[in-house]
């Protein structure tokens, strides 16, 4: 099995990537833990080992580890993690091995976020076409990825919750709302609560509807619009400008790079 870690800011997802009966590779489990760039080796080990022993699944069963970090500080860690325990060392998302393997025609590449990069070659690798990946993360990432797979560059904004966060902690009598669909059709809400939840939630949708019009219109040739992350589900609901959810996509674009580096 190929044990695959997505390092965020906010989460570090786990997930086992086994052979399935049909062929290609599927993923067997899959964990979540908030991030902390201080949590050692051996705090993962006591976490990861007994939800693997939950589910069945013996130590030596990995033969793989590959992860992927926007959190630099982790790195160090999760490396401990895969040699003190599984007696691997571990492929690192960008380097060596499991290098991105596409042309980045940006101005600093090396920039590039580990997410953003594994979204671009897993959507590539599934859809054709020039593509817009949208990611819903701590902020929220448009990428551009032309029909080569190559990375174009993007747009950085911020996260709803993010979004949110700064609207209560900087007003006295706000109070904090759940991300959710606002109730009825109306844009005029009634009441504070729904006000909030309107002015979030639709003026987030009417920032995305407004954004992927305009790389559109830059790009010049018609592009797929790809939405990953935890809130890519609840926006497609309310809007037409997602050709595909792919909740898997930055996994999946570890689980390629780790089948690159085999080959």
């Amino acid at each position: 099995m190929l044990l695959a870690v997505d390092v965020g800011n906010t989460n570090v997802v786990f997930a086992l990537f086994a052979m399935a009966d049909e062929g290609g590779r599927e993923i067997r489990a899959r964990w979540r833990i908030a991030t902390d760039a201080r949590r050692t080796g051996d705090e993962y080990a006591v976490w990861l080992l007994q939800l693997m022993k939950i589910e069945g699944i013996a130590r030596d069963a990995i033969t793989q580890i590959i992860f992927g970090s926007v959190v630099p500080r982790a790195v160090h860690n999760l490396t401990v993690l895969a040699e003190k325990y599984f007696g691997l060392t571990p492929l690192i998302a960008g380097e060596g091995a499991a290098g991105w393997g596409m042309a980045i025609d940006v101005d600093e590449p090396r920039s590039l976020g580990a997410d953003r990069a594994l979204n671009a070659i897993a959507a590539h690798a599934r859809y054709s076409g020039d593509l817009i990946v949208v990611d819903f993360g701590t902020a929220t990432t448009f990428d551009a990825v032309d029909f080569n797979g190559a990375y174009k560059g993007g747009i950085i904004a911020p996260g709803i919750n993010l979004s949110l966060d700064a609207l209560v902690g900087n007003t006295a009598k706000l109070p904090r709302i759940a991300i959710e669909a606002p109730r009825g059709a109306s844009v005029i809400g009634t009441n504070t609560e729904d006000q909030m939840l309107i002015g979030v939630f639709w003026g987030y949708v009417s920032m995305m509807e407004g954004l992927i019009a305009r790389m559109r219109e830059e790009i010049g040739r018609p592009a797929k619009v790809v939405a990953t992350g935890g809130l890519a589900i609840l926006f497609d609901e309310h809007t037409e400008i997602f050709d595909a959810v792919d909740a898997d996509l930055t996994l999946e674009g570890l689980a390629l790079l780790a089948e690159r580096a085999s080959a």
